[in-house]
């Protein structure tokens, strides 16, 4: 039986231009995953919901195993949160911070703490206001990490990074989660930080969950296909097909469920299969909100 750290069934919020709609999301116990959305998608109010910032309209929230946002006092003492916009006060060091979160917090390691200093290259003596914004982002990844949460929860912590930054962040950010299984949600827009660092992958689009599976099964299964269809030949109906684009010999079909029979059942109508190609989380992603868009216009 699996164990989940985060359940949310049929949870919706209304806001005057924007609903949170019937979202279904479930994250294993142990599991990084990774929710990926546009701006606006959905993101952030999902987790302010399951952190207990804003109750539901309606649907049921479990997190650690107990009911949201009834017990939002005990849930958030095991839950590590980091986001694009969580402030540190900037006239005190990164010493002073991790003092004050040690006298909050009883679970705090402070052994832990001293390496993590270690691995992200801070100096616990800096004051905040002179930390670059990468160092402010790992100053609040120590002081959520090293209270040893339960669950996770990263909400666009790379947002506003230059490349450099965001690359040592998250590098130092996967070598920490490679040490111990830990339960993280990790939300970016940024699918590219997605594939680096999650195992399981959700997409979210207009308020809508749209698609959530492993990461490995998304990127074994969906294809783009490259073809040649002479005049008078008609593909047969092929499962998963996502979209036809071009014509003639320049048509590319995208599928979300391919294998073997895909290019045989193609070849067998008289088409020809001139490339297979694998695609990007990021190509995954844009598809299926293209299609999902289509689908709504439709």
């Amino acid at each position: 039986m699996t164990d989940y750290a985060v359940q949310l069934k049929g949870v919706g919020k209304a806001y005057r231009h924007f609903t949170l709609d019937d979202v279904d999301l479930d994250l294993p116990s142990g599991s990084i995953m990774g929710l990926i959305g546009t701006n606006g998608a959905g993101k952030s109010t999902t987790i302010r919901i399951l952190m207990g910032m804003v109750r539901q309209d309606r649907g049921s929230v479990t997190v650690l195993d107990r009911s949201m946002p009834q017990y939002e006092a005990e849930v958030k003492a095991e839950i590590g949160y980091v986001s694009e916009d969580l402030r540190l006060y900037k006239a005190e060091t990164i010493a002073w911070h991790m003092g004050f979160i040690e006298s909050i917090f009883p679970d705090w390691d402070s052994a832990y703490a001293r390496e993590l200093v270690r691995r992200f290259d801070l100096k616990t003596e800096q004051k905040v206001k002179g930390l670059s914004h990468g160092q402010r982002v790992k100053a609040a990844l120590l002081l959520a990490l090293a209270r040893r949460p339960r669950l996770l929860v990263l909400d666009e912590p790379t947002t506003g990074l230059d490349p450099v930054a965001r690359h040592e962040v998250l590098s130092a950010l996967i070598e920490v989660l490679a040490d111990e299984r830990r339960t993280v949600l990790f939300s970016s827009q940024n699918t590219t930080d997605v594939e680096q660092i999650s195992d399981r992958v959700t997409f979210i689009d207009g308020g809508r969950i749209i698609d959530s599976a492993d990461k490995e099964d998304y990127l074994d299964r969906w294809r783009r296909l490259r073809l040649d269809i002479p005049a008078g030949v008609v593909l047969p109906p092929l499962p998963g097909l996502l979209g036809l684009r071009g014509s003639g010999r320049v048509t590319v079909a995208t599928v979300d469920r391919f294998d073997e029979r895909t290019i045989a059942l193609i070849e067998a109508s008289g088409a020809c299969v001139n490339a297979v190609d694998r695609m990007t989380l990021e190509e995954i992603f844009v598809a299926n909100v293209q299609n999902r868009r289509e689908t709504v216009a439709a």
